[in-house]
């Protein structure tokens, strides 16, 4: 009991120590994390077009989706790097062709996915790069990002940003589309470092910004875009809101659009 209170204790004296104050933004914007998914309209299919297009609807700010690359380079929305055991980068895209997600659809290509995302000019499409085996194929992951993006009407920095756990494909994008908004999601560079090689943002998991209090500020120095993800309680969304974050990404976009309303801040769409 005296090891729980103690954990408690630590972790209260955190959050009062993040860098809140009076001249925090009042606003921010919410990423649906895999698309609003969380609901029937979707059929609770993550990653899914139908929870996508329920982000567009509903008009939050953002709806982030993963990307992964088979063996023969066909891009595909899906979190984990392997379905079923076989690893998407090994294999090609038609031992996964087939392959039912939660509410029926078929794994979308990302075609089929920007065809839904270019609907909706006011959503921001989240793109999450999935970390690759080398530096080579992520080279060729970035370069058919750009190509489909670019076949689709959507290389557009007002409507499409990137994040990735990969620095070296953060690195990459920062160097070929530097107009675009790029966020490290990793937590073992600080914003210093990651704005030395040209990165513009950080997306980092809310406890980093409870464990590193200075790199809010750190950011901000460096004219950063800042995210955190993934926000599903209450007071951690109201500790980033109130730390200043311009992005926040949750599973539960609806409750925090009613937190931010609680709080009188505004909710960019």
């Amino acid at each position: 009991m005296k090891t729980i209170a103690k954990i408690a204790s630590l972790a209260m004296a955190c959050m009062l120590a993040l860098p809140f104050g009076a001249n925090a933004q009042k606003e921010a914007g919410i990423v649906a994390h895999r698309g609003f998914w969380n609901c029937e309209e979707a059929g609770y299919a993550k990653n899914s077009v139908a929870a996508l297009r329920e982000a567009q609807e509903a008009g939050f700010w953002g709806s982030e989706f993963d990307v992964n690359m088979t063996s023969d380079g066909v891009l595909i929305v899906y979190h984990d790097s392997d379905v079923e055991g076989k690893k998407i980068e090994k294999h090609p895209y038609s031992e996964f062709k087939d392959y039912k997600i939660k509410n029926g659809e078929t794994i979308p290509t990302i075609d089929q996915y920007l065809e839904q995302g270019k609907k909706y000019p006011e959503t921001m499409l989240v793109y999450e790069m999935k970390p690759h085996s080398c530096a080579e194929v992520e080279d060729r992951f970035v370069e058919l990002t750009i190509q489909k993006l670019e076949e689709h009407g959507l290389l557009c920095p007002e409507r499409v940003m990137f994040i990735s756990f990969s620095l070296h494909m953060c690195e990459v994008l920062a160097q070929k589309l530097p107009e675009f908004t790029v966020q490290y999601l990793g937590s073992d560079h600080n914003p210093d470092e990651l704005a030395a090689k040209k990165i513009n943002g950080i997306d980092f998991n809310y406890n980093t910004f409870y464990l590193h209090k200075k790199w809010y500020k750190m950011a901000r120095r460096n004219d950063m875009s800042v995210n955190a993800w993934t926000v599903n309680k209450e007071m951690d969304m109201k500790n980033m809101f109130k730390m200043g974050v311009d992005q926040l990404t949750t599973d539960n976009p609806l409750e925090a659009r009613e937190l931010l309303k609680k709080m009188n801040y505004v909710e960019l769409r």
